[in-house]
């Protein structure tokens, strides 16, 4: 007989059977969930049952669900089938169960443990000591991240489970994050990353009072061309400054990073003296995007579109001598009306042109820090939910 072997392991025979290839039996065929689902739910709403609640279908089926693993579970680690005598080649047997209440997606659910009398059977579904499935820490953290205080979640999650959620629940849940997010900070990184970025946002923190403090994040590109958050940094109030900037970077080599060739930023302050001295022979590249919407600032609104125009020649010149070239026709335009534009990208203009020296492949990862700034747009968006952070711990 001519037999497929499928995905899953199993054989598909000519009338297009499942076959289990140790036995050669026909398998049943797998139901339709979906519409088992649609039965189940249908029936439920004719008879007049709630799907959840108590006494709610749903919570019916998380309930024999758990329970048929938990006693699936147990004859595993028996090696025997409840009341199969025969097949028994151990000392060890069931002794009976335990009642435990655990909360699931659709609420409170509760379950009859079976345990052993050897007491070594440790379940895996619904783990000792655990009262809450799967799914409920991350509903909090996600919550938590989203800028709701424990005040909310906890009304919110009492309103989606039906049962009480206390703050302190809420709150123990959102700790472990912290340790969590210590210990990311302090992973060991690559030895080497050829793109770093590196962006700021400003956060309202209390510490005595609330105050604005600048975040700083850095994203590493690493030899795979992957992006790697690298770590975040809060930093002092009233802005950057050199002493800031080394600590940071002291940081990411005490983790490992060797060698970083180039480091993409916008003009943070102190930034670049810093790479020179913990990295001498990284390039330091100015976000030329940021250049183009400061350059905004000093012009008319009716000349923004002329403007932005003729600076997209400049940074898209083929060559560093193009650039200096189209830059030039710029500057004698505008200058008589907006020195100051032009002054800053004078200033600007040796951070600014590193990129231009490499193929166009590399110039679209490191001409901006654009590919932070969705990152912080999240971190903006939770702050503004939240209004400010209690503590500066990052």
């Amino acid at each position: 007989m001519n037999h497929a072997m499928n995905t899953d392991m199993t054989l598909i025979n000519e009338e297009g059977e499942l076959v289990d290839p140790r036995t050669g039996e026909v398998l049943p065929a797998a139901p339709d969930v979906s519409a088992v689902a649609d039965q189940l739910v249908t029936a439920a709403r004719e008879q007049g049952i709630d799907l959840t609640g108590p006494n709610g279908l749903l919570t019916g089926l998380t309930r024999q669900v758990l329970q048929s693993a938990l006693d699936a579970e147990l004859t595993a680690h028996l090696g025997y089938d409840s009341g199969d005598r025969a097949r028994k080649q151990t000392p060890n047997s069931r002794n009976g169960s335990t009642p435990k209440t655990v909360r699931t997606e659709i609420g409170e659910v509760t379950i009859q443990v079976p345990r052993d009398r050897a007491g070594t059977f440790t379940p895996v579904v619904v783990p000792k000591h655990q009262r809450r499935i799967a799914g409920f820490d991350d509903a909090v953290i996600s919550l938590y991240a989203k800028g709701m205080t424990t005040g909310d979640i906890a009304k919110h999650l009492s309103d989606l489970y039906g049962s009480e959620v206390s703050r302190d629940l809420v709150s123990t849940v959102t700790d472990k994050v912290i340790g969590d997010m210590q210990e990311w900070q302090a992973r060991p990184l690559d030895a080497v990353y050829p793109v770093v970025l590196i962006d700021a946002l400003v956060v309202k923190v209390r510490d005595g009072q609330v105050a604005n403090r600048p975040v700083y994040v850095a994203v590493g590109i690493d030899l795979d061309g992957r992006r790697d958050v690298l770590g975040l940094w809060m930093g002092p109030t009233g802005g950057e400054g050199a002493k800031q900037w080394m600590n940071m970077l002291t940081e990411l080599r005490n983790r490992g990073v060797a060698d970083v060739c180039i480091v993409c930023c916008d003009g943070l302050k102190g930034l670049p003296d810093a790479i020179g001295a913990i990295s001498p022979l990284a390039t330091v590249q100015t976000c030329v995007v940021h250049l183009v919407r400061n350059s905004l600032r000093y012009a008319s609104k009716k000349y923004w579109s002329k403007i932005t125009g003729q600076l997209r020649e400049v940074y898209t010149a083929p060559t560093v001598a193009a650039a200096e070239a189209r830059f030039a026709e710029f500057a004698s335009q505008w200058r008589s009306l907006y020195p100051a534009m032009i002054q800053m990208w004078e200033n600007a203009w040796a951070e600014c042109i590193p990129f231009l020296s490499f193929p166009p492949e590399i110039r679209r990862l490191i001409y901006t820090t654009n590919g932070i700034e969705s990152l912080n747009a999240r971190f903006r968006q939770a702050t503004r939910r939240r209004g400010h952070f209690e503590t500066p711990q990052v």
